[in-house]
């Protein structure tokens, strides 16, 4: 009996049919068509935004620092900011913001740096006409004509130099600080000496905090 229904099930059984040369190929799988698929590629049409308009200076922060008061209800934190400004077309300045958010500390250093803009009197080629050199706190800056080079310089002397927009230049920190802000100082007061119009006060946001400092050791 079992050998019987063994051959029985053999024959029963059918192998997999070929498919036929001439067989029209399957459809590709149908796209969903819907209210997600339907909408355009631009999903936010600049055609009724008004263009972002470009700022008058460019800018570069320094350094952030967290500074840290102790008053009588406690520990108050503010963030202090060191900003260069420039338009890379002879004009630079330096300011400083502090504030208990990053924003409002930009913001503050941004107007306190317009107000110590200087506007330079460079060469034809954007360089400075000659050799010059500052000190201003810790830090001493020397700045040399070098045409055809470049600008070689580090820390924030390059930055004062590249957002003044001035080229071929060789500028050296004499001083062993490192603070940025003070070299920055430095290298503004340095090329204050090509400005067009001699500022009546540089950094006066400096001179008050030192007139604070005093006022308060005297107490």
């Amino acid at each position: 009996m079992t050998e019987t229904t063994t051959t029985e099930t053999k024959q029963n059984v059918t192998a997999p049919q070929a498919p036929a040369e001439n067989a029209a190929p399957k459809a590709p799988f149908a796209r969903r068509s819907g209210p997600r698929m339907d909408r355009p590629k631009n999903r936010r049409p600049s055609a009724g935004r008004p263009e972002r308009v470009k700022p008058e200076f460019d800018q570069k922060i320094l350094n952030i620092r967290r500074v840290t008061r102790v008053t009588k209800g406690g520990k108050r934190m503010n963030f202090s900011i060191a900003m260069v400004i420039g338009n890379r077309k002879g004009s630079v300045g330096v300011g400083t913001g502090k504030a208990n958010d990053t924003s409002a500390a930009i913001d503050k250093a941004y107007r306190s740096a317009k107000k110590n803009i200087v506007e330079l009197s460079l060469t034809k080629s954007m360089s400075v006409p000659h050799d010059v050199s500052a000190k201003y706190s810790s830090g001493r800056v020397m700045i040399i004509p070098a045409p055809g080079r470049g600008v070689s310089a580090g820390s924030a002397v390059k930055n004062v130099i590249e957002l003044a927009g001035i080229t071929d230049v060789t500028a050296k920190i004499v001083s062993p600080s490192k603070n940025k802000l003070n070299i920055a100082r430095a290298a503004v007061m340095a090329l204050s000496a090509f400005a067009k119009k001699k500022p009546a006060v540089l950094f006066a946001d400096a001179k008050e905090e030192v007139k604070e400092k005093s006022e308060k050791s005297a107490e």
